[in-house]
């Protein structure tokens, strides 16, 4: 993989995906202390300098970029309110990042964006996020679930419950097409996911047995599931739309109920994070005082439970990022 960039899932084979998930594994083990095959021992990174680009905000994208490259060894600089696309066109700012940088992270709205970013800056280009995909963050749901259950990825069910439209849903379903999962949506037909996805992730669910489907029946999306996913019902960008999504969403809410009717006692919850399930920040606060609400996507009760991985799901970015890294700068698998 060394010198690729890593934009979508879609640009992976299943064999290259489970390749990462292997050495997300081995990296990690290699932090914990736990031993690791000699291919990755020392600082796989040592003498990179990598630019971490940020047009959204971030807390577990920064910080997994940062401490990844950090721990293997490379230098970072964090990039925000940039010329680029003000004083000096896109294509020019690569072509200048490219000639400082070994790699390049890009978070931002447009996925325009960071595509003309990996045409011109010769160099790997990681998405850390953008307005229709987030392929870092299914790499660590992944690996979660299959730490938490035992299973492999083919194997593995999950039940998206809320916009199934957004981003992380769709990096999901990518993720699913191509690991052969199960993954089933349940929102209002409003949010069901867009049709010419599905058309296009159809060859890849034929190749690899995934099963994609999408329900306004939140009971028959998460029976006998090994996951329960949920994200916020407002994606970043999409503030305007507030009232609108809760009128949508508010019967997609996860709560103990919910996960009880999977029927697996064992069944796990996660969340990309950050998650309205208290009213314990700023912007919580405030959409309780407008629509009088406590909590949002899920209750505090399931966030709080047994079945909530979503910390250790956290931990896995940074895990997951430092093998996307090693890989497209070493080729080291």
């Amino acid at each position: 993989m060394k010198g690729r960039s890593f934009l979508t899932l879609k640009d992976f084979t299943t064999e290259e995906i489970l390749a990462l998930l292997q050495l997300s594994i081995d990296l990690k083990a290699k932090k914990k202390g736990r031993g690791c095959p000699a291919k990755l021992e020392g600082k796989l990174l040592a003498d990179k300098n990598i630019v971490l680009i940020f047009d959204k905000s971030s807390t577990r994208t920064r910080c997994s970029f940062e401490v990844a490259a950090f721990d293997e060894g490379a230098q970072v600089t964090f990039l925000t309110n940039s010329q680029m696309g003000k004083k000096e066109s896109i294509e020019d700012t690569a072509k200048v990042l490219g000639r400082l940088y070994d790699g390049i992270q890009y978070r931002g709205f447009s996925p325009e964006v960071i595509r003309e970013i990996a045409t011109h800056s010769g160099v790997p280009v990681w998405n850390g996020l953008t307005d229709d995909d987030h392929p870092t963050q299914v790499l660590a749901d992944v690996l979660t679930a299959m730490e938490h259950t035992g299973k492999e990825p083919k194997d593995l069910k999950f039940a998206y419950i809320g916009d199934g439209r957004n981003n992380v849903s769709n990096a999901l379903m990518i993720g699913a097409a191509k690991l052969g999962m199960e993954y089933r949506i349940a929102s209002p037909k409003e949010l069901f996911p867009s049709r010419s996805l599905l058309e296009e992730l159809a060859p890849s669910c034929k190749n690899s047995g995934a099963v994609i489907t999408a329900t306004t029946s939140i009971q028959e999306a998460v029976q006998g599931v090994d996951v329960i996913y949920t994200d916020v019902w407002v994606s970043m960008g999409e503030e305007d739309q507030t009232a609108t999504r809760i009128a949508l969403l508010k019967d997609y809410q996860v709560t103990m109920d919910v996960l009880q009717a999977s029927g697996n006692p064992d069944v796990l919850f996660e969340h990309c994070l950050p998650s309205f399930h208290d009213l314990n920040t700023a912007v919580a606060q405030q959409i309780h005082d407008q629509f009088g609400l406590k909590e949002l996507e899920v209750t505090d009760e399931v966030f709080r439970s047994k079945h909530s991985v979503v910390f250790d799901e956290a931990e896995n970015r940074m895990h997951t990022i430092k093998a996307v890294m090693v890989a497209t700068m070493t080729g080291i698998l």
